[in-house]
Order: structure tokens, then sequence, then C-alpha cells
């Protein structure tokens, strides 16, 4: 199973950190160039442990839709989100968050399974 790992160091507070990437609003800004869009769930504000969000986006010229539960949460340190529908066979998206000097490593790591059998592994 693939899994993506990528760490940034933001010179701001960990509870900074930590809110704005929770933040419905704040990621929608953020994706413009795949007009990604909240659409069902929590569409703004901050997304709590428990919640749901569809998100919208435009990803190889085709719309897509995937919704995600945030399915655990130790603020300001960590939160998952993980598949609940969408084009993926399953993922599960953990967010880290490590206070480091005056600012914060932030920690992604994405664990998922593509559909589609043998191409799904091939696209991998």
């Amino acid at each position: 199973m693939p899994e993506i790992i990528h760490e940034i160091y933001v010179d701001a507070p960990i509870e900074v950190c930590f809110d704005l990437t929770r933040d419905v609003d704040v990621h929608t800004a953020t994706t413009s160039d795949t007009k990604e869009r909240a659409v069902e769930g929590v569409t703004s504000g901050l997304l709590e442990e428990g919640d749901t969000v569809t998100w919208e986006a435009v990803h190889f010229g085709v719309k897509q839709q995937l919704t995600a539960r945030i399915t655990e949460m130790e603020r300001p340190y960590y939160f998952k989100d993980e598949l609940v529908k969408g084009a993926f066979k399953w993922f599960v998206h953990t967010h880290e968050f490590e206070k480091q000097g005056t600012g914060t490593l932030m920690r992604d790591r994405f664990v998922y399974a593509s559909p589609f059998g043998f191409i799904g592994k091939l696209a991998d």
C-alpha cells in the first residue's frame, strides 16, 4: 500500500498551524487551481472530531467528490481523517504537529489503496 509523507516547518505556534490545517475556508482558498470546495457536511469553519466533509474538485479534467470523516483528534498535536466515500478504495490521512523552537513541524501521512485492482496498483 502506498504511503506519502510530507513534512514542512512553519514559523508559527503549534495551535495556529493546527487550526489553519483543519479550517475548511482556508483549505478552499488554497486549492483554487482544482476549484475545490466543501459541498456537504461541514462547509465552513473548523473541523472537529466526528465531523464529515464532502469536497468537490476537478482532478485530471474530471469533477469528483470525496467524503472524509475526522476520526481522531488530540488538539493541537494530531488529527486523522479517513475516507467515507470517493475515488480511492480507502485512505487514512494523519496530520501531526510538533513544536520545534519558535515554530512547528507539520507532518502529513497519507496511506491509501487505489481502486481497479492491477490497473490501480500500476497507477500508484
